[in-house]
């Protein structure tokens, strides 16, 4: 039951609320008429510009998503961090933090297409070589569509992990060529 004191204003709140109601629908009933044909008013909300640019696919773009490095992976330390079985479980960001970067991400470089099951929120440099695991300047919305898709470079980023922890390419090496162009990081470091 509602207290006496405060039916007035509750009057009040739901009147209010029935106009705007009634407001917004007598503007949508004019714009099914010869008005919704007419061109946009000089203040009509125009879709934002993409921040981010997809000429630069199958990498992400450089200014959105540059690449980030995680502070504790080093030359010195790979022995206790990346090359331990298992130790990226211990610094992959959970799904909540990533689905909802990946839903602003494909909003900032304009996929038409906005299903989420069609990326893959990737680490630009790999977990598997030290990347930052939380950094947005790490993690992009990569396609599973194109010539070159996550999948594929997932597989680059086991070789080069493979070959820093043999010791057959440095740390460095290994995360300026993915960084460069990960299609090309296994020929430019002979693997």
């Amino acid at each position: 039951m509602i207290p006496t004191s405060t039916r007035p204003l509750r009057r009040r709140l739901t009147a209010s609320a029935a106009s705007l109601v009634l407001a917004g629908t007598a503007g949508l009933v004019a714009a099914t008429g010869a008005a919704a044909h007419a061109a946009p008013a000089a203040h009509a909300i125009t879709p934002l510009a993409a921040k981010c640019s997809q000429s630069y696919l199958p990498l992400p773009d450089p200014k959105c998503q540059p690449g980030a490095f995680n502070p504790d992976v080093t030359q010195d330390t790979i022995d206790d961090t990346i090359c331990v079985p298992g130790w990226t479980k211990t610094v992959r960001p959970p799904a909540s933090y990533t689905t909802k970067l990946k839903r602003q991400q494909i909003a900032e470089y304009g996929y038409s297409d906005t299903n989420l099951s069609d990326y893959e929120e990737d680490h630009f440099v790999p977990l598997e070589l030290g990347g930052a695991p939380r950094d947005p300047k790490n993690l992009w919305p990569q396609p599973h569509f194109g010539d070159q898709t996550a999948d594929d470079k997932d597989k680059v980023e086991n070789k080069l992990k493979v070959a820093v922890c043999d010791g057959r390419v440095t740390l460095d090496a290994a995360r300026d060529a993915i960084v460069t162009d990960w299609t090309t990081a296994l020929d430019r470091l002979g693997l």
